[in-house]
């Protein structure tokens, strides 16, 4: 950590123990002298911002940032045991599988006895499910084509298949008391902001102000730290003045029970019981009334919060539950103190070229991966938080679909937008988001499997214009003058099993027809480029002036326009490059 000289510290919710706030940097050009990847150019260093990482997670692999914390024993002086839960989507064919989510690392098995835990197969995760029978499978890993026992793996005699979901539930022994992972949360910035030199803080009489960012699985964690409402620590004092969840939904983790696993992310993860807005709405189904600052506004300490949203958010896991009621009928706008953006048209992570199926080196999908690249928005929010919780500069209002204006709609409802493009088809089947129930003691982090499924809740999108890009939230340039059409979903490919059906995180680019001629003759029902735009110069020209509006706006800052039209120029070159190869 290094003193700061403009007072705001900037805390990064470190992600399955990877650092993620440097993205901030990740945007324009590397100065010349070339420094490591991670510095980039330098924006936080400029900005002033003292950057600091923290570990929260017990169950990291080896190496990264982690929490190291006791194990709770039970009365007897033994470890606990207790029911763990495992969704597993296989994207290639293996006979064994690790106990664990994204090898990290695993919850044992309790007893090598399969007869008193249950293997479920599906054909996606929202699909009717088969039991595997006891006697074809064990705990064990598959070692010169048999099964050799292991406390940490599952084996499968048959092989999991790629493309199909598999569960398990059985018993699980040591208990890390992974709660405590919001204390270190919580007490790593109130250190640096109120220490003195003699406690050793490095920081002392330097910071005047704390923000945490957090993406997807640490932006989760950010809204159940406000859902805990943690924020004062153990001299009521103020740990964070400003809060930015990003791509963290309307939901939580498994980041505060026991046998949890904080890198879970699936739909029957616990941390979706809850579909939380932030000011408090009851639930007409459960007749449950709850929100997620509920419990900071009786302390009277309700920090800014600023969130942001792909479009992969609310197409699979809900995101529009943060602002709507859980019907999803009715919008509940947000309080003074929170900003909400959907960011248009995007996929989880920020889009880059080149065009490719392959996202990820295991994951393939039907489209090439969506390009848009959201940072330099990102960038000028944190900026706008900087502001508001300095200089009490409102930022730019919520961006959200919404049912009020009609930009909000069900994803049902644009099938046959989607399905008319040629090439682009719609998911076989679509994640469905439930009401969860585990066990009369959840409420003290103890869970009871399986979760008994209750109603649906509703999820709505964004509606699209006649190209099937997204109408509501902020739209960058890319989607104000589109090359494609962009989407927060897509769908396998055969080569990984489960072809057609829904891959999460990722999302699609379909370019539009380069030519008139090339759309008729497709019988696609979007323009050509051609007709959309007379050069490359005069399409760089309406990225340029599309880039000064957003910065008037407050959701872009003045020093990224040029390498917005540059990343823009790239993008025209790959797009035809690819669509006449």
């Amino acid at each position: 950590v290094t003193p700061s000289p403009n007072g705001s510290l900037l805390f990064d919710v470190v992600n399955r123990g990877n650092r993620t706030a440097m993205a901030f940097n990740s945007v324009g050009q590397v100065p010349p002298s070339n420094p490591p990847p991670e510095i980039g150019n330098g924006f936080l260093m400029r900005r002033g911002f003292t950057v600091v990482f923290c570990g929260w997670q017990t169950d990291v692999p080896d190496g990264r940032i982690q929490l190291h914390v006791p194990e709770a024993m039970g009365i007897d002086g033994k470890r606990l045991v207790g029911p763990a839960y495992q969704q597993f989507d296989v994207m290639q064919d293996t006979h064994e599988l690790l106990l664990s989510d994204r090898q990290h690392k695993p919850l044992p098995t309790a007893n090598f006895s399969t007869e008193n835990s249950t293997l479920l197969e599906r054909e996606w995760p929202d699909g009717p499910y088969k039991l595997v029978p006891s006697d074809q499978w064990t705990f064990g890993r598959w070692i010169d084509n048999k099964s050799v026992p292991d406390q940490n793996y599952i084996c499968l005699t048959s092989g999991f298949k790629a493309g199909k979901v598999y569960e398990i539930i059985y018993e699980t022994v040591g208990a890390p008391v992974i709660g405590l992972g919001f204390l270190a949360m919580r007490d790593c910035p109130s250190f640096l902001k109120y220490g003195t030199p003699k406690d050793g803080n490095p920081c002392a009489g330097t910071l005047d102000r704390a923000y945490a960012y957090g993406a997807s699985q640490s932006g989760r964690f950010i809204r159940e730290y406000i859902y805990l409402g943690v924020n004062l620590d153990e001299e009521n004092r103020v740990a964070f003045d400003g809060l930015m969840p990003h791509t963290g939904s309307s939901r939580l983790g498994e980041f505060n029970m026991r046998f949890g696993q904080p890198s879970s992310n699936h739909l029957r993860n616990v941390g979706n019981i809850h579909a939380l807005t932030y000011t408090e709405v009851t639930d007409p189904v459960t007749e449950e009334g709850n929100s997620l600052l509920g419990r900071l506004e009786k302390k009277g300490n309700s920090p800014k919060i600023m969130a942001t949203n792909s479009a992969v958010e609310y197409w699979w896991s809900g995101a529009a539950l943060s602002h709507m009621d859980p019907t999803g009928h009715h919008d509940v706008p947000p309080p003074s103190n929170v900003r909400i953006y959907h960011l248009t048209g995007t996929k989880h992570g920020p889009g880059t070229l080149p065009l490719t199926d392959l996202p990820l080196e295991d994951t393939r999908q039907q489209h090439w991966s969506n390009t848009v690249d959201y940072r330099p928005i990102l960038r000028a929010l944190l900026h706008s938080l900087d502001q508001w919780v300095r200089s009490d500069i409102n930022p730019p209002e919520s961006q959200i679909p919404k049912i009020s204006d009609g930009s909000a709609v069900s994803r049902e409802s644009l099938e046959s937008i989607f399905s008319s493009i040629p090439g682009m088809g719609f998911p076989t089947a679509l994640p469905i988001r439930r009401r969860l129930e585990y066990g009369q003691k959840m409420s003290e982090g103890v869970a009871v499997y399986p979760a008994i499924e209750g109603v649906p809740f509703n999820t709505m999108v964004s509606a699209v214009d006649q190209d099937g890009n997204e109408i509501a939230g902020i739209r960058h340039p890319d989607i104000q003058v589109p090359l494609g059409t962009h989407t927060g979903w897509t769908m396998r490919h055969n080569q990984i099993g489960g072809e057609g059906h829904f891959i999460p995180l990722q999302g699609a680019v379909v370019p539009f027809p380069l030519t008139q001629e090339s759309a008729r003759s497709s019988r696609d029902p979007r323009r050509a480029i051609d007709e959309r735009y007379a050069s490359k110069t005069s399409y760089l020209a309406l990225i340029d002036e599309v880039a000064q509006k957003l910065v008037s706006d407050g959701y872009l800052l003045k020093e990224d326009i040029s390498q917005v039209v540059e990343d823009a120029s790239q993008r025209w070159d790959a797009f035809h490059h690819k669509s006449r190869g």
